[in-house]
């Protein structure tokens, strides 16, 4: 199949170069389009019982309060004249703001809940009304408009779940991060190639995956919700994919026309080798990144759409635009040589080929002391703990992180910790049964609803009027406490309140941050198992019918779990733990749920990458003849460059994002290119031969049936001739 791929670009590689700018030029366009629909959320199961809820509340009682306003005396405290004064100018400010419904405050209540310890902070509460996205949307605007309200006797600062802007962060962050990737990425790949020309090769892969993937994209987000956080991983993807993927073609092509052979028998040989090497690594590539289409999440389903789609797009680009530059370029794809750097044509690393032969002389000796340093860098894993996103994954310097930190830190009582809403009306005396026995659960300071309000079994005066907890045939209560929503405690207090039994003939539907919390660790939890068995399922049967052995696939997997593993490690030590928290710019705060499995799903689909680059070098020597050794040690000194070159490059891409000043992306880019650098050399150079010396021959087994299955239906062609060893 891909000989003839081959054939026909040679014959047609004008035509293919003029039909691909064409679609190029398609995909530009409609990718473009694509970043007004992209939305800024997706990290809660939508249908959960806390985004339930949430959408209760919307319908029938205006929605609950998203967006607070925190006011600091500077003098005395909130209950002086002019702060009140000014406080009580706010409130008013607020109610007459039409993008605002439900402004409760402390001058307008004096509940004392909504006044901190010391009495120097006082909260209040608004509601921009409509779904997280419709909120999201005109934060920026009232964030420009509410600049001013710092006054002579209190300063205010912003906060709440639809004042943290993060959407526009990650904007700023996109064009901050291509700004420093880009030109170090076009550097490195001149200093690779030693060739202008040929350094330029790699953006003719990356433009068109990337612009592919962002076409992709858009036809998708017309039928489903679609992440603007997917960007971050179509850059970095699309630069480092198209970077492997020029690497191993133009060097295959180079070592081609090194050995004799004429332009178009170069470039169909390189197709029929590193064509179909490519290819396969595509789809172990795909197949990894559609495993996060099982979880019910937004945010990730995203990161799986923008996945597949440049890979796909990056490898068809690879496949069929590389080449024909190649056929018509020939030997100027050599031309601008840089004079004070090396020819980049080098057929074999003598670093590699010297580091395979130490190894498979000690494979004890040299194997075992890497195991250990990545237990070691796992160790961190024992203790990680999960949260979803809040405010602290921006700058501490940013007001919603200011605001969320004196929540916590000033308020003995968290606002709205846990919403219930009873789905029909109830009579008043069940009303109070059922809120009697919510006040007297651990943690619960006051619950408020339409029957009255209630500490710890008893009737107390309401500090929210009832009527406005009772609408369109529905109950609402508020659970006030003073346990952090984001706590164990706090999370057992939605269990507790989830597992009393509400009045007969209705539903009680429980939501607030807590429940939020709760939530999402289920429906990312519950799930997990199932994407792991995909991935490891279609990776065994891939990498059998890609090698034909039962052995390597599960080697494959082993050294894959030691990559994840210390990079999980890694991450937990740095992002949970606070090393590194200055220099970065991050807050410690527990692992974001969604990230181990956006993580996990990324650093697995690209160490396959990098597996199959090696491990299909070393079977096609094996299948001419050679013997293990041989293979082993000639197929890592013709690969090895490539394999470290372009996970260094993929690196920079994704480590590009460590400039981010969200916390989550940091994590993500930090972590990406972390794992693959701990697999394209401490793995790939170390594990893989010390494996092959161990098993020898018997690391090609297969029983006989499985033999049979894989002439028939394994990845494999045919080659036109052997690659001459000397």
């Amino acid at each position: 199949m891909f000989a003839t791929i081959g054939h026909f670009v040679t014959r047609r590689a004008r035509a293919v170069l003029a039909v691909s700018g064409v679609i190029l030029v398609l995909f530009a366009v409609l990718g473009v389009g694509v970043f007004g629909r992209l939305l800024s959320n997706g990290f809660d199961d939508p249908k959960s019982g806390a985004e339930q809820t949430k959408a209760l509340l919307q319908q029938r009682f205006g929605g609950a309060p998203n967006i607070l306003f925190v006011a600091h005396a500077t003098s005395g405290t909130v209950d002086s004249p002019a702060v009140a004064r000014d406080g009580e100018a706010l409130v008013s400010r607020l109610q007459h703001d039409a993008r605002f419904t439900q402004v409760t405050s402390y001058w307008t209540t004096h509940v004392n809940a909504l006044k901190s310890r010391n009495s120097q902070y006082a909260l209040i509460l608004a509601t921009i009304p409509g779904n997280d996205e419709q909120a999201g949307k005109k934060v920026s605007g009232i964030i420009h408009d509410y600049s001013d309200l710092n006054t002579a006797s209190m300063k205010v600062l912003i906060g709440g779940a639809a004042g943290t802007d993060v959407g526009s962060q990650v904007g700023k962050d996109i064009a901050r991060a291509e700004s420093f990737a880009v030109p170090l990425t076009i550097l490195l790949l001149i200093l690779v190639f030693g060739s202008l020309v040929s350094a330029l090769l790699p953006l003719s892969v990356g433009v068109f995956g990337i612009f592919g993937a962002l076409a992709f994209l858009n036809v998708i987000s017309r039928f489903a919700d679609v992440s603007i956080f997917a960007i971050n991983l179509i850059i970095g993807m699309g630069l480092g994919l198209s970077v492997d993927y020029a690497l191993l073609t133009v060097s295959r092509f180079r070592e081609e026309l090194a050995n004799g052979a004429s332009v178009d028998e170069a470039v169909v040989r390189t197709i029929s080798t590193a064509g179909r090497t490519i290819a396969f690594s595509a789809l172990t590539v795909a197949v990894a990144m559609a495993a996060m289409l099982v979880f019910p999440v937004y945010f990730l389903k995203s990161f799986a759409y923008g996945g597949i789609g440049v890979t796909l797009f990056a490898s068809l680009s690879a496949l069929f635009v590389l080449p024909s530059l190649l056929v018509v370029l020939g030997p100027r794809v050599n031309a601008g040589r840089v004079p004070w750097i090396k020819p980049g044509n080098r057929t074999e690393s003598r670093m590699w080929g010297r580091l395979a032969t130490v190894v498979m002389k000690r494979p004890a000796l040299t194997a075992l002391p890497v195991i250990g340093v990545l237990v070691v860098l796992a160790l961190p894993l024992g203790h990680i703990s999960f949260l979803p996103p809040d405010e602290r994954v921006l700058p501490k310097s940013a007001p919603a992180h200011e605001a969320g930190d004196l929540l916590r830190s000033q308020f003995a009582t968290q606002p709205n910790a846990v919403e219930v809403v009873l789905t029909r009306a109830v009579a008043n005396n069940k009303l109070t049964s059922y809120a009697e026995k919510l006040s007297k659960l651990p943690g619960t300071q006051l619950v408020a609803s339409s029957a009255g309000s209630f500490v710890r079994g008893t009737k107390v005066p309401p500090p929210i009027p009832p009527q406005s907890l009772a609408a369109n045939g529905s109950q609402r209560l508020r659970l006030f406490s003073a346990l952090q929503p984001q706590s164990n405690a706090g999370q057992q207090l939605v269990k507790d309140v989830r597992a009393i039994p509400p009045p007969a003939n209705t539903t009680a539907s429980v939501g607030g941050y807590s429940a939020e919390i709760v939530d999402s660790r289920h429906s990312i939890g519950s799930r997990l198992w199932l994407a792991g068995l995909l991935i490891v399922i279609a990776c065994l049967a891939l990498l059998f019918l890609f090698t034909g052995s039962v052995l390597q696939p599960i080697r494959a997997l082993i050294g894959n779990a030691f990559t994840l593993g210390a990079t999980f490690g890694t991450m937990v030590w740095i992002f949970q733990d606070g090393h590194l928290g200055s220099l970065l710019g991050f807050t410690a705060t527990p692992t974001d749920t969604d990230m181990p499995v956006l993580l996990f799903c990324v650093a697995f689909g690209l160490s396959m990458d990098y597996e199959v680059f090696l491990i299909s070098r070393i079977k096609e020597l094996h299948d001419h003849g050679e013997s293990n050794e041989v293979a082993v040690v000639t197929g890592m000194s013709r690969t090895g460059r490539i394999v470290s070159m372009a996970a260094a490059l993929l690196a920079v891409s994704f480590f590009a994002f460590g400039t981010s000043h969200v916390s989550f992306i940091q994590f993500f880019g930090l972590g990406s290119g972390m794992a693959i650098l701990i697999d394209a050399t401490l793995v790939r150079g170390v594990l893989v031969p010390a494996f092959q010396r161990v098993f020898g021959e018997r690391s090609w087994y297969a029983p006989r049936a499985l033999r049979k299955v894989y002439a028939r239906f394994g990845f494999h062609e045919a080659p036109a001739a052997a690659a001459p060893i000397g």
